[in-house]
């Protein structure tokens, strides 16, 4: 037997958690009494290849410990024999609830030895000894909860998606939530595509002030006519606009109104999950999936609170923290003169949680950098919950506005101007707005004419769906919930029903489109958004304790079975082939077109005698290939759908570009220009040439 010293006493608390990362960060508050170990995440789930819920018996799961964890478990099995007391301080979500009641389970905690549950917002050495000091048992709700969303999704995957391979094709698979998500794309796309643009003008002047330079020139847009407001669509045409714009040639223009007032602009809240995704997806262009995984790491290395919250509440601690940094570092005008505090509007919200922000504010993120040695993605992950937090507590933003209304005829026009006055939280969180300087003007002064410009515009179809504005509507209608969003993504594109263009805008696939019109028709509710809304809200009042978790698997189960039995008889095979003229090689058979889970491809008619099968071509986009100079570029996709465009001689040749080429050459150096946004640039990493597209 051992013998006990100070370094290595032979009995000691076992504190567990999910990540060695976040085990490294707790042991160095605790002392030599304690150790730390992982449980690398969930240690006990439902089996890969079989239902694994005894729907007659209430629905119980029937949990397995997958081969990956079982050393792990061993370990701290292990470990328990040396420990006096088990504390388990995994997340404070349900998947942490759940990975927690998991452990109790396995280690027998129960019975064989005592345990204790703590949780924590941040990790740092005074949440972890306030947590020490107030432990809990396992929150049965929390676990029943996350249990019942497990078994959900369970339930509809497992029952759903051998209906789609019989119905549809080999391969598929449905999802509960991910599958409402791609309803929306690819509603969406029909919006796009069933589209009408109208045609509509609109006219701006450009005025003088008189006997002054081209400094004091001031543009204008049309506003009125005989005192009415002029609609969006208000001027229809060509021939309208003429009209007004020989009405207006030898008018006179008159100042008849000038307002000037100042405006006031708020900071934002801090960060909840959901805004975080969505600012870190613009600002940054990280996917949900990237800023989920950087701001993991950031947690369990202490320097942020926890990233899965839908709260706005701030600690009164952290409240004061940014007061003093504030103050000392910009001056006392910088701070908003109280604490203030954020309400979030969602119903659903855990109030109990804090939003998004640094452990230690007066950290600045160049500090943190140098101390903790941040990689450049987790720098600028933190240096956006940094600023997002710090402005959220400075004095508002003053901007100096004036409005001009000038008159002619019978037309008015509008000239807006506004000018920066005092900063405010913009000094450390940037935010788009325009500065534009009028020259300074009278009431009833006369302006010069100097241009009439009459524009033509039409309406545009609605945008596609980056990742940041799906959440938001996702949000928005209760879909889901943040901390699923990022695997709710990644699942739809992996399975091929959605992919991204070149602008990182979410399309669906062919088989993306049939999937969703068999579902819309034949199983409504499984795709509904207010179905789904509500589901998401049982599951919120299961985690509450005010409703029963198995009679809310009963209440879905019970429909979706019958329902499914019915269609399985009513629905025919889809028919998903086209003939050609092309004949196999092979076997001399015609060759036909089939679709499958990724697309559409070449196949012998004759299989499965016969397998041969060949890809389709993909139609060129008539640019030569500047490294092979054999074939014509084409877009290709990834098997998570993300489109690309490269070489058709592939592994001959393996060019590729992730940007849409153009056929124009870089003047610099000749390699092809691609388009970025509204630019155009040099496919050569080393060349810094770009152009207006």
């Amino acid at each position: 037997m051992a013998r006990e010293t100070a370094e290595h006493p032979t009995t000691m608390n076992l504190v567990i958690v999910e990540s060695p990362t976040k085990g490294t960060t707790i042991e160095k508050f605790l002392g030599k009494e304690y150790k730390v170990a992982s449980s690398y995440g969930h240690i006990r789930d439902l089996p890969e290849k079989q239902l694994g819920v005894d729907i007659k018996h209430d629905f119980e799961p029937k949990y397995v410990i997958p081969l990956r964890v079982k050393k792990r478990i061993q370990e701290l099995k292990n470990y328990l024999k040396k420990s006096q007391i088990v504390i388990l301080a995994t997340d404070e979500d349900r998947e942490g609830e759940a990975i927690a009641y998991h452990l109790t389970k396995i280690l027998n905690l129960n019975g064989q030895k005592p345990y204790q549950r703590i949780v924590f917002h941040e990790i740092t050495k005074k949440a972890i000894e306030q947590a020490l000091k107030s432990p809990r048992k396992i929150d049965m709700d929390l676990v029943n909860a996350q249990q019942t969303r497990r078994i959900l999704d369970r339930l509809v995957g497992y029952k759903l998606s051998p209906f789609l391979w019989k119905k549809v094709v080999r391969g598929l698979s449905a999802g509960r939530v991910q599958s409402v998500v791609v309803r929306l794309i690819a509603e969406r796309e029909k919006e796009i595509e069933n589209f009408k643009p109208t045609e509509y003008w609109s006219i701006e002047t450009l005025l003088q002030k008189r006997g002054t330079d081209k400094k004091q020139e001031i543009k204008a847009l049309l506003v009125k006519k005989n005192n009415k407001p002029i609609s969006k669509l208000g001027i229809k045409n060509k021939e309208e606009a003429n009209k007004i714009v020989k009405d207006l040639e030898k008018a006179e223009y008159k100042v008849i109104n000038i307002e000037k007032k100042e405006i006031k602009r708020n900071p934002l809240p801090p960060f909840t999950t959901s805004t975080l995704q969505q600012e870190a997806g613009n600002k940054l262009r990280f996917s949900v999936k990237k800023t989920m995984f950087l701001a993991q790491n950031l947690y369990e290395r202490g320097t942020i609170s926890y990233h899965r919250t839908d709260s706005l509440n701030l600690s009164e601690s952290s409240l004061l923290a940014a007061k003093k940094f504030i103050t000392g570092t910009f001056g006392k005008e910088y701070w908003a003169g109280s604490l203030r505090k954020f309400k979030t509007k969602s119903k659903v919200a855990q109030e109990a949680h804090e939003a998004i922000r640094p452990t230690e504010p007066d950290k600045t993120p160049d500090d943190l950098k140098l101390k903790v040695k941040l990689d450049d993605n987790l720098f600028r992950v933190y240096d956006l919950i940094w600023r997002r937090f710090i402005a959220s507590q400075m004095a508002q933003a003053i901007f100096d506005s004036l409005t001009i209304d000038i008159s002619a005829q019978n037309y008015t026009f509008r000239a807006n101007g506004q000018t920066l006055k005092f900063d405010g939280f913009l000094k450390v969180y940037l935010m788009k707005f325009n500065e534009n300087e009028l020259p300074s003007l009278e009431k009833n002064e006369i302006l010069n004419l100097k241009e009439l410009i009459p524009s033509q515009h039409f309406t545009q179809p609605p945008a596609r769906y980056s990742e940041a504005t799906l959440i938001k509507i996702l949000e928005k209608e209760g879909i889901g919930r943040p901390s699923t969003y990022a695997p709710i993504l990644d699942t739809i594109q992996r399975r091929n029903y959605v992919g991204k263009n070149e602008n990182r805008k979410f399309q669906p696939t062919e088989i993306g489109v049939l999937v969703n019109d068999l579902l819309v028709e034949h199983f409504p509710k499984i795709v509904d958004l207010k179905f789904t809304a509500n589901m998401e809200e049982d599951l919120d009042e299961v985690a509450k304790g005010k409703k029963d978790w198995i009679k809310t698997l009963r209440d879905f189960y019970e429909p979706f079975e019958k329902n499914l039995e019915k269609k399985q008889e009513e629905i025919p095979k889809k028919k998903l082939i086209e003939e050609t003229d092309k004949k196999c090689p092979k076997c001399g058979a015609n060759i036909i077109i089939r679709l499958g889970k990724y697309g559409k491809f070449y196949a012998c008619s004759n299989f499965p005698k016969c397998k041969y099968t060949e890809s389709l071509k993909k139609p060129s986009l008539e640019i030569e290939c500047p490294r092979c100079k054999k074939g014509e570029i084409v877009e290709k996709r990834t098997k998570r759908g993300k489109i690309f465009y490269g070489c058709p001689n592939f592994p001959e040749c393996d060019f590729a570009l992730w940007d849409k080429p153009v056929a124009e050459t870089c003047p610099k150096c000749a390699s092809l220009l691609m388009e970025k946004g509204k630019k155009l640039k040099c496919s050569n990493k080393e060349c810094n040439f770009k152009k207006n597209s």
